[in-house]
């Protein structure tokens, strides 16, 4: 690839970007990230609908299971194409494109007149979920100063919690305004969980009317030739820094860009890399522990075992607090103690809380054909719900993709990325359609579940996941698998010893 008026690097002389840069970097992060606010939002604005779902449409359980799963599969195939499609047409464009399907997803959603009506809508709204998941990061990593990628890549993650937690509160405050709750008549007519739905338009209009503000990634106009604008952007986000040097290393960058093939993952054992596995279990674990039930179900969850439908909904927006104060406490954290060490801790306190869930709930009396917990047995479980989110938010939830996007070594690391997301993608659908059949027939047997995939998880981590902190991207070919012997992955496949 040639391009034309683009100096020979120099040795670096970095410096810290001038106070008016920073902020500039942190105000185009922070918009880039409201693609993982409606990504919260919009997963978990259905938390508060799902029984008035089932009542309106006379949906069974593993109905009721399909359609609010329905997003997930959509969420796959939009984290798979969203990459290929923001290297055609850019990256702001892909935003629009998520904001245009984001808010014809809530007034379809809003709208819908049967099940499958809303399944499709949802569908939609799960394509626009998957490219937010992937445009947002590759974004911010691309306009952000190497000293500020960490932090501002966090916001991704904190935007999603926030997304989670504004939903959540919507819902309640809607629920609570309404005439009978969520299947009650809202104030300004039709059912409340209608508007539910269609609250998701304001952030979407707005996620698209900041897009329009924002500038272009500099490495995609680099690929398209348009070096002037790029060193516009790079001189806004860089201030002193060399320009020139980095429009420099993005072009060598781009000479050694390739389709992702996935012939590039194969290796002796099951067909793929260890370390591909290694992402992918990560992934799998990290949905398989049961995390997105608190998030879908958690007002249904708590209305079955005796909570009102305002105390059911209160109980999950205190989750969601919950979740975002955990989150602040893992970013503080992942630089200091390392990411296994979290990942460890994580896991074991995810077991105990999820198993003392379990007892509460397999031992509840049933009446009506419902558990009813006590007075000893309710708070017990709420307490053990809110560590369970502790123990996942400061630990799984952000740590996993901070793994995903460090352990494998520069030559797969996007093939291998777009398979481990992709899993993550399929997990949660798993978990998601699976809980109503099998709380119907016994919440102790789902919670008992999601504790045995805790247990599991910490083994996993502990004799086959690597710890990642302090490392270079380059330097990811020497990763070893705990507990073996060797020098490290290939150079070229990453494959481990």
């Amino acid at each position: 690839m040639a391009f034309q008026g683009v100096p020979e690097p120099v040795s670096p002389s970095p410096a810290p970007p001038p106070s008016h840069a920073t902020a500039t970097a942190v105000l185009l992060a922070g918009a880039a990230a409201l693609g993982g606010f409606l990504f919260g939002y919009d997963s978990s604005v259905i938390n508060g609908t799902v029984d008035a779902l089932k009542s309106q449409f006379q949906l069974n359980a593993v109905e009721i299971g399909f359609v609010v799963s329905a997003a997930l599969l959509g969420c796959a195939a939009g984290a798979w194409f969203a990459g290929r499609l923001a290297d055609r047409v850019g990256r702001v464009r892909v935003m629009l494109i998520a904001s245009l399907l984001f808010i014809a997803s809530s007034l379809g959603s809003a709208l819908a007149f049967n099940a499958w009506d809303l399944t499709f809508w949802r569908l939609a709204g799960g394509l626009a979920i998957g490219a937010a998941s992937v445009i947002a990061p590759a974004y911010i990593a691309e306009i952000a100063p190497a000293e500020l990628r960490g932090r501002l890549g966090s916001l991704q993650q904190m935007a999603i919690v926030l997304g989670i937690f504004a939903a959540l509160v919507v819902d309640y405050v809607i629920a609570r305004v309404s005439d009978g709750g969520a299947a009650g008549e809202f104030p300004w007519g039709g059912s409340a969980w209608r508007w539910m739905f269609a609250s998701a338009v304001i952030p979407a209009v707005m996620y698209g009317v900041i897009a329009t503000t924002i500038p272009e990634s500099p490495r995609y106009l680099v690929k398209k030739r348009q070096l002037g604008r790029a060193r516009e952007v790079l001189a806004r986000v860089m201030g002193r820094g060399d320009v020139e040097l980095k429009i420099g290393e993005i072009v060598r960058s781009l000479s050694r860009d390739r389709p992702v093939r996935l012939g590039d993952l194969r290796g002796p054992r099951l067909g793929l890399l260890p370390i591909v596995w290694a992402g992918i279990l990560l992934s799998v674990f990290q949905q398989f522990v049961g995390i997105n039930v608190i998030f879908y179900y958690s007002s249904s969850l708590w209305q079955a075992v005796g909570f009102s439908e305002n105390d059911a909904m209160l109980t999950s927006v205190i989750n969601s607090v919950v979740n975002v104060l955990a989150t602040l406490v893992a970013i503080a954290l992942v630089d200091r103690i390392g990411r296994r060490p979290l990942l460890l801790a994580g896991a074991a306190g995810m077991a105990v809380t999820l198993g003392v869930l379990t007892v509460c709930f397999a031992t509840a009396p049933v009446v009506d054909g419902k558990p009813t917990l006590g007075d000893v047995a309710g708070p017990l479980a709420l307490v053990s719900a809110n560590l369970y989110v502790v123990a996942f938010a400061a630990t799984w939830g952000p740590v996993v993709w901070v793994m995903l996007g460090e352990m494998f070594n520069n030559f797969i690391r996007a093939s291998a990325l777009a398979v481990a997301a992709a899993a993550q993608w399929i997990a949660n659908w798993v978990v998601t359609t699976t809980f109503p059949g099998l709380s119907g027939i016994s919440l102790g047997l789902a919670y008992g579940l999601y504790t045995t995939f805790s247990v599991l998880a910490f083994v996993f981590v502990l004799r086959a996941v690597p710890e990642t902190k302090g490392r270079e991207l380059e330097d990811m070919d020497g990763l070893a698998v705990p507990g073996r012997r060797g020098t490290g992955a290939a150079a070229k496949g990453g494959e481990l010893p």
